[in-house]
């Protein structure tokens, strides 16, 4: 996002970061149920989420300051994300909804990408290798479409994806399967009543994605990992269909959807193009498939793998 790596210390820190509060997002909470007492702060949830956003919007206003400054010194562009929102920033420029792009804008906009980008997406690409080591006979499948299509190139560029469609399949299986977010929250805007029940405005909705993603009444065999399923059925997980919106749908889909997008895809390609992988010698009874919930749902138990770099492929 920055076009620029962070210092290994505090790229570490910003991932245990991000981590604890997704953690700490997903946690129960008292005011959950009951609203009155939120602002008393119980279980210290506020407290310590406010010091862990400061500290982020810390690492992020340094970058936009460092580039703010070579900005002015005349350095070359990047013409990247953060370069767009600075350029927003001077323009005074007005989304939609009429809010003005700032300071408090840009940091927010990042604070969203580096939660929805970062541990949302490597939680998907474990899931997706646990599900492929289960199933290497798909897991061979996949390869083989890569070296159809990269031949005898070593590294999987963007344009690629369009061409794999096996392996879009493989990413929306895994994303139906286990849906980044399984419970998606949402704010009602005005009071409504929905199968006989009324629903004020202002009440916190709870939308069960995951349950969505696994109808039978939409899916074959619903829990099953079969990306063939969507060979011939014309599905997206960008929020127009909706028996499969892992990032929610509407004005409020996920920010970081986009650039999950790109990752996963890429990411999966990678692994799979240049490594062969096995389960650990002496791992019985295939992977552990218990699911932590949270905000981002996540593997009971870290995914353990064996990877093989590929001859034909040099790193």
């Amino acid at each position: 996002m920055f076009s620029e790596e962070l210092d290994p210390a505090t790229a570490r820190e910003l991932w245990d970061v991000v981590r604890e509060a997704v953690v700490i997002a997903g946690a129960p909470n008292i005011s959950d149920y009951f609203p009155a007492l939120a602002a008393a702060d119980l279980l210290g949830v506020r407290h310590r989420m406010e010091k862990l956003v400061g500290w982020t919007y810390g690492v992020i206003d340094r970058q936009v300051e460092v580039r703010r400054r070579r900005r002015a010194a005349g350095e070359p562009r990047k013409n990247d994300l953060l370069d767009a929102a600075l350029d927003m920033e001077m323009e005074g420029e007005v989304d939609g909804e009429g809010l003005v792009m700032n300071q408090d804008a840009t940091r927010g906009m990042f604070m969203d990408l580096l939660v929805a980008g970062s541990g949302s997406t490597t939680s998907t690409i474990e899931w997706a290798m646990a599900e492929l080591l289960q199933n290497p006979r798909l897991m061979e499948k996949v390869q083989e479409e890569l070296k159809r299509v990269l031949g005898a190139r070593t590294h999987v560029v963007e344009s690629d994806i369009a061409k794999l469609s096996y392996l879009q399949a493989v990413v929306k299986e895994t994303l139906r399967l286990h849906p980044t977010v399984p419970i998606g929250l949402n704010k009602a805007e005005a009071t409504v009543e929905i199968q006989g029940y009324k629903i004020p405005k202002g009440t916190t909705v709870y939308v069960n994605l995951w349950d969505i993603c696994r109808r039978a009444k939409v899916w074959d065999d619903p829990e099953k990992f079969m990306p063939e399923r969507f060979a011939d059925r014309d599905v997206s997980f960008v929020g127009t269909n909706f028996e499969l919106i892992p990032f929610g749908a509407g004005r409020r889909i996920c920010l970081g959807m986009p650039l999950a997008d790109r990752m996963l895809h890429l990411m999966l390609a990678s692994l799979l193009h240049r490594f062969e992988w096995t389960l650990p010698d002496g791992q019985v009874g295939g992977v552990d498939m218990a699911e932590q919930f949270g905000l981002v749902l996540s593997m009971a138990i870290p995914l353990r793998a064996v990877a093989k770099q590929i001859r034909s492929v040099r790193l």
